[in-house]
């Protein structure tokens, strides 16, 4: 069991970081930190202490001043290195650095020099240093306006706001899941070494592209999906792992349940559940009343409930947080729900008939590969 800390926890990559390593609760022992350990030694010190890998992501991306970024930077290294020689430990350490240490801006200067102060502690130290040179980091639940472009492009076509492509550069980009599971593999190889390993690393990037090809794309998912309700033509796992960033900027209260056009006559009604520009598995189910299906959530499939005959109530809950959203469908009005990924979701017959309902899901995952976890919601 190795015991794994993250300062920055509660931000972007952290957040991501921290679900992922409660995936693997056989290896990994998930340590919480807070920001205010930071204004106060003694809890960061208590944190250090406790942790056999601390993974520092915990930085200033964005402000005003430049140099406000360059101090707060620079300053949260100096802490950690504090808090690790008053607790007379020497934990693995794994630090996000920048493409932009490059650089000689305030931002990449704070990335660079923090890098070079952590991988001389270590050195000293005699303990594993990685310092992680990370692209763009896109993915679910980025802020907009200091993560990411995509966080930003995603926020303004989902909040009724029109993107603008200021410079139209060629990104290297890196999904938040590939990033993560990138730091893992290297928690699992290094933590285990039998001599310390110190390292500068360059983290690959899944795909290059210009800013005015992912504007295009999103733009695309946002009339297809968001305004006409149309699964688009998603022609791989980059593709996919961009339309669920999208996706994770719609509010699902809001947005969800949505309607189908009934047709009825003599013969019956018929309704269109699903139009598709991607493969996948479609299925339905028989519930009995009372019974519940679910309590699971997905970090890449794409998934619809289609509720055709019957009462149900569809429960959605983001992992991390206690809020549960409830969503009442009617067989007699069909209507659907998409599943966001990393929400854990259920749904239940709370009608006095069977409840029938059709499932899809898309093709673009590894059976292989877990993407389907247990956590009720």
């Amino acid at each position: 069991m190795i015991r794994v800390g993250i300062t920055g926890q509660q931000g972007f990559v952290g957040s991501h970081l921290y679900n992922g390593l409660g995936l693997f609760p056989e290896t990994f022992q998930r340590i919480p930190f807070e920001d205010s350990y930071f204004g106060t030694p003694d809890a960061l010190q208590e944190f250090v202490r406790q942790c056999d890998v601390i993974v520092h992501l915990a930085a200033m991306n964005r402000d005003p001043d430049p140099e406000v970024i360059y101090r707060t930077n620079i300053g949260l290294v100096r802490q950690l290195i504090a808090a690790m020689e008053a607790g007379q430990v020497k934990p693995y350490l794994l630090f996000s650095s920048s493409i932009q240490e490059e650089t000689d801006n305030p931002y990449g200067r704070s990335k660079r020099e923090g890098r070079e102060y952590l991988e001389s502690w270590a050195e000293k130290a005699g303990t594993s240093f990685t310092g992680l040179v990370i692209p763009n980091v896109y993915g679910p639940f980025g802020r907009p306006y200091y993560n990411s472009f995509v966080a930003t492009f995603c926020h303004q076509l989902t909040h009724g706001e029109s993107p603008e492509v200021v410079t139209d550069s060629c990104v290297r980009l890196i999904y938040i899941d590939s990033l993560c599971s990138y730091i893992l593999n290297r928690i699992r190889t290094v933590a285990v070494a039998a001599s310390p390993v110190v390292e500068r690393v360059e983290v690959p990037w899944d795909v290059e592209k210009q800013v005015s090809e992912v504007w295009r794309m999103l733009t695309g998912y946002k009339t297809c999906y968001l305004d006409q309700g149309f699964i688009p033509v998603l022609k791989d796992r980059n593709e996919i792992n961009l339309f669920n960033t999208f996706r994770s900027y719609i509010d699902p209260a809001t947005c969800f349940p949505r309607q189908l056009t009934l047709h009825q006559d003599a013969r019956g009604i018929f309704v269109e559940t699903i139009r598709l520009g991607v493969g996948g598995q479609v299925s339905f189910s028989t519930t009995l009343p009372g019974i519940t299906r679910g309590d699971h959530f997905h970090t890449r499939k794409i998934e619809r409930f289609t509720v055709i005959r019957g009462r149900a109530l569809i429960q959605l809950r983001k992992i991390g947080t206690e809020e549960v959203l409830n969503f009442e469908l009617d067989g007699t009005s069909p209507s659907y729900v998409d599943m966001p990924v990393w929400y854990t979701h259920c749904i239940t017959n709370t009608g006095t008939e069977e409840l029938y309902t059709q499932f899809w899901i898309n093709e673009w995952y590894d059976p292989q590969d877990a993407d389907t976890y247990f956590e009720k919601v």
